[in-house]
């Protein structure tokens, strides 16, 4: 006889975790704004600053800024050293922002 599921236990478990990677994400983005020095910023301009960025319609200004963020991670990569196994793994990785946001790790 098949075993019965508990969808409301599955879905219970799923919110939990959906929760859990919210705040994960919160928290690296935090750390995302600390490791580029924008905490030093009044959070007025801060926030006014990201409110541009989401409603910025200029592909190539988009862009320009999504490489000078790849060159951030790839600079921060280059100071954090060579791992054990010999490969290079950046702050941003260390921190799990790449994860975060959906990139992979960068490799030298």
């Amino acid at each position: 006889m098949p075993k019965v599921r508990d969808y409301n236990a599955e879905l219970k478990a799923l919110e939990e975790r959906a929760r859990g990677l919210k705040a994960k994400r919160i928290e690296q983005l935090g750390s995302l704004v600390a490791a580029t020095s924008a905490d030093t910023l009044d959070i007025e301009i801060l926030a006014g600053a990201l409110l541009d960025v989401v409603s910025s319609k200029d592909s190539g200004v988009k862009e320009a800024w999504r490489a000078k963020g790849a060159a951030f991670f790839q600079r921060r990569g280059r100071k954090a050293g060579q791992k054990a196994d010999g490969n290079a793994e950046g702050t941003a990785t260390q921190l799990g922002i790449d994860s975060a946001l959906g990139n992979e790790p960068a490799s030298d």
